[in-house]
């Protein structure tokens, strides 16, 4: 840091950032089949995949690793890499391509790491405001422009929020390395408020065939049904049983998309008292039924 005399006394002091994320190449967000397979490419940018759900294959280079839910893979520039999934379960996969020439970027090198709540979050909002920004179709594996939306939706801050999101990310893993304490007594609560949250999420997969309640909810996890209301409208803008609703679709899709179950078997599985409530929540949530949902998969597969 460098100091600098005002005209008033004061010091200014001068900040130089560590990484700085010079453009966004692409931001993708993939619900693929189990028989995914990407055959592969190298380029002259970083590139990150991030596990959101189930589990792939993944080749850098001459090195093959299997990434679990929660696991991260960088890329660096000119690095050949492919992935593919393990014919059983079906991913759903976060990929990020940007250029970033600062030194530091030397630390994600052939690097695979845990990725924390608050990491997950950070790569969160970077999809969502990739919705809101973009155009194009986060969704299209063959994209290689991302065009700007040109209406009055579009938050003329929404480029410095995805470049503020994916620094904070990549600064929170370098600092995580250093294994340095930053909590202070002003974030216990916050902390707190994060773990009841984080289990949560943890008892709706454990319990994802359940047709769960408020209340039912509420007492596992020791907290008050108005907190917990409050915490998931914060954190989701939506409540504890829409919450869960869409946990129950989540898992709907992926299973179709493995074809394990037909429809009837699959509105049983996931607690459903029949297949027409199951349509009809999956239709609210996604905006196709399951039919349509599942016949659109295939075609993606096909081409």
């Amino acid at each position: 840091m460098i100091s600098e005399k005002s005209g008033l006394g004061y010091e200014k002091t001068r900040l130089h950032p560590l990484i700085v994320v010079d453009s966004i190449v692409t931001v993708h967000y993939f619900e693929y089949s189990s028989n995914y397979y990407f055959s592969g490419e190298a380029h002259d940018f970083w590139e990150f995949l991030y596990v959101d759900k189930g589990e792939v294959f993944v080749m850098a280079d001459t090195k093959k690793r299997l990434l679990r839910t929660r696991d991260i893979i960088f890329h660096q520039p000119m690095e050949f890499h492919n992935v593919s999934a393990n014919g059983i379960v079906a991913p759903n996969l976060s990929v990020v391509a940007f250029e970033c020439t600062s030194p530091a970027m030397d630390f994600f090198k052939d690097k695979v790491l845990q990725v924390t709540e608050k990491q997950h979050n950070y790569i969160a909002d970077i999809i969502d405001t990739a919705y809101q920004l973009f155009d194009s179709p986060l969704d299209d594996p063959e994209l290689k422009h991302l065009t700007v939306k040109n209406d009055e939706t579009v938050f003329a801050g929404y480029e410095q929020l995805l470049k503020s999101s994916l620094e904070l990310l990549l600064l929170d893993m370098l600092q995580s390395d250093k294994g340095e304490s930053r909590i202070a007594a002003t974030v216990y609560q916050k902390e707190s408020d994060i773990d009841l949250y984080a289990r949560t999420l943890r008892y709706f997969e454990e319990h994802v065939r359940d047709q769960l309640t408020v209340e039912v909810i509420s007492d596992a996890m020791l907290a008050g049904r108005s907190h917990l209301q409050k915490l998931f409208h914060e954190k989701t803008g939506s409540g504890i049983i829409e919450n869960f609703s869409r946990m129950k679709i989540q898992y709907a899709r992926q299973i179709i998309r493995e074809g394990r179950l037909n429809f009837t078997e699959l509105a049983e599985y996931l607690g459903y008292s029949s297949l027409y409530y199951f349509s009809r929540q999956f239709k609210k949530l996604t905006g196709m039924t399951p039919s349509e949902y599942s016949k659109s998969i295939l075609s993606k597969n096909k081409s």
